[in-house]
């Protein structure tokens, strides 16, 4: 008898149909699992037996053939046990193989037969959505699937819990929900002392959500000034916060269905390899730029990154997606993310001050600046210079302003920028481009006798162009003015800087 469960398998943010199926012939006894599976999967065949055993239920003394198919697709996670236990069942006629066609099953096994979760339930939920049909989960993620839509769903703490509502003879509870957590408070810019200038970078980078530089010595405030950029960003929406729990829940970091409408907020050491960074590994997971999707990835040290991970963020920064490409596994992962960097002006930290600086200035400041190439530079919308700050400021009282009317003025502009979706399709200044960058960044004939002249002056990349006149039009929303001006052009460019030569 051949018994047939469905299941997926996981390629980036896709789940793609795989069909479990289950042969118990006579011959010799052997447990087979085939259909290009990784080593996760082949270690199934254990777990099955030992979850089984825990049950009373043994193995018949035949030759039991596992296939995946389609057998060409790579399988890679250990969720692939709960079909492969159902599969075998189905076909020893434990339970009905004709009503396992309904569902879609997802899950470990411990070898106490638990179900315990896996990553990617959010997905299978999603596929499962779109096939029509129902899915089974753990318990522990069933509140995670049912933010996917209102398909039947079982989620069982056991097998022998599942097998039993199979039959009829005990109810499982359908799952609710997981909690919206609220965002969590963290550094106001009450708490910065001077530094208007960069705040004043900072607010234009949440408003439109452009990459920023921040360049100063070490204990001006550069860390601080980033950690208080999630306070000042507007909410997900609940399209983009499910979007971002996607990526969450296939990297195995969406705890017990908790959805949070925070921007996310990544900062990675400067020891990090371009795995961790852009995604990769023998499983192919998501990198820190594909966990900051729609928030905020925070490089601090800027050059004390190898400058090959650096580098390989330049075609997320540009297209907003990362390609990871294995031998075995071609996957695409979301990045769409706001990149603010620091750095000092040079290795000792303090270029500004004669009493400090290194006796290798001006060259040190040039040799440690280079280790960032052009490019990537050149993907950066503002730049801007972080002064030290003295005893002096330290000692004044807080600033009237902090993040909360900071914060509403970024909403207000967004508000502005959502307005136009309809027409440019997409979600923030940033993004736009050609007839949309056209029709409404385009600035007025002084503001355009400028920008030209800047051009050369500095003499400008097509993208370098291209950003000044998106920064141009999120200062512009800031103002609340509808056509971008000569006064919106300027501001653009006093946050503009020319890359060092490496």
């Amino acid at each position: 008898m051949v018994a047939l469960v469905r299941t997926v398998a996981y390629l980036g943010l896709e789940a793609r149909a795989v069909e479990v199926q289950c042969s118990v012939a006579p011959g010799l006894p052997k447990f087979n699992i085939v259909g290009l599976a990784d080593k996760a999967v082949g270690e199934s065949k254990e777990r099955v037996r030992a979850a089984l055993s825990s049950m009373g239920l043994a193995l018949p003394p035949k030759r039991i053939t596992i296939n995946l198919s389609p057998a060409d697709l790579p399988k890679e996670g250990s969720h692939y046990d709960l079909p492969i236990a159902l599969a075998l069942l189905a076909a020893m006629g434990v339970t009905d193989a004709e009503q396992l066609t309904e569902w879609i099953a997802v899950g470990e096994l411990a070898l106490d037969a638990r179900i315990v979760p896996s990553p990617g339930v959010l997905l299978a939920a999603i596929h499962a959505s779109e096939a029509d049909c129902g899915l089974i989960c753990p318990k522990a993620q069933g509140a995670e699937a049912r933010w996917a839509s209102e398909v039947p769903i079982c989620a069982a703490p056991d097998l022998a819990s599942l097998l039993n509502h199979l039959k009829g003879t005990q109810q499982l509870p359908p799952p609710e929900r997981g909690e919206v957590e609220e965002p969590a408070r963290g550094p106001d810019l009450k708490q910065v002392k001077g530094q208007e200038t960069a705040k004043r970078a900072l607010e234009i980078a949440a408003a439109g959500g452009h990459n920023l530089l921040m360049i100063g010595p070490p204990g001006a405030g550069k860390s601080l000034l980033a950690s208080c950029l999630p306070g000042i960003l507007p909410p997900l929406t609940p399209p983009e916060a499910l979007e971002v729990s996607m990526v969450q829940s296939v990297a195995g970091t969406l705890e017990e269905g908790r959805i949070s409408r925070a921007r996310p907020f990544r900062a990675p050491h400067h020891s990090a390899s371009m795995a961790a960074l852009t995604g990769g590994g023998l499983r192919v997971k998501p990198g820190e730029v594909s966990l900051a999707h729609l928030g905020v990835l925070f490089l601090d040290e800027l050059p004390e990154f190898q400058r090959a991970v650096l580098d390989s963020l330049r075609q997320p920064l540009e297209i907003g997606s990362v390609d990871v490409a294995r031998a075995n596994a071609h996957v695409t992962f979301p990045a769409n993310v706001q990149l603010i960097a620091a750095m000092n002006p040079c290795r000792c930290g303090h270029l500004g001050d004669p009493a400090l600086a290194c006796s290798r200035a001006p060259r040190c400041a040039a040799d440690y600046q280079s280790k960032v190439s052009g490019p990537m530079l050149d993907r950066i919308d503002l730049h801007v210079e972080v002064d030290p700050v003295s005893a002096a400021d330290l000692a004044l009282p807080p600033p009237a302003e902090g993040s909360e009317e900071v914060a509403a003025r970024v909403l207000a502009a967004r508000q502005r920028q959502t307005a136009r979706a309809e027409q440019t399709g997409v979600r923030s200044n940033s993004d736009l481009d050609g007839d949309a960058l056209e029709t409404f960044a385009t600035p007025d004939e002084p503001g355009r006798q400028l920008l030209m002249q800047a051009a050369t002056a500095m003499r400008l990349s097509a993208r370098s162009y291209t950003r000044m006149l998106r920064v141009a039009r999120t200062i512009a929303d800031l103002a609340g003015a509808e056509q971008v001006g000569r006064i919106h052009v300027a501001e653009a460019l006093s946050y503009r800087r020319q890359a060092p030569r490496a």
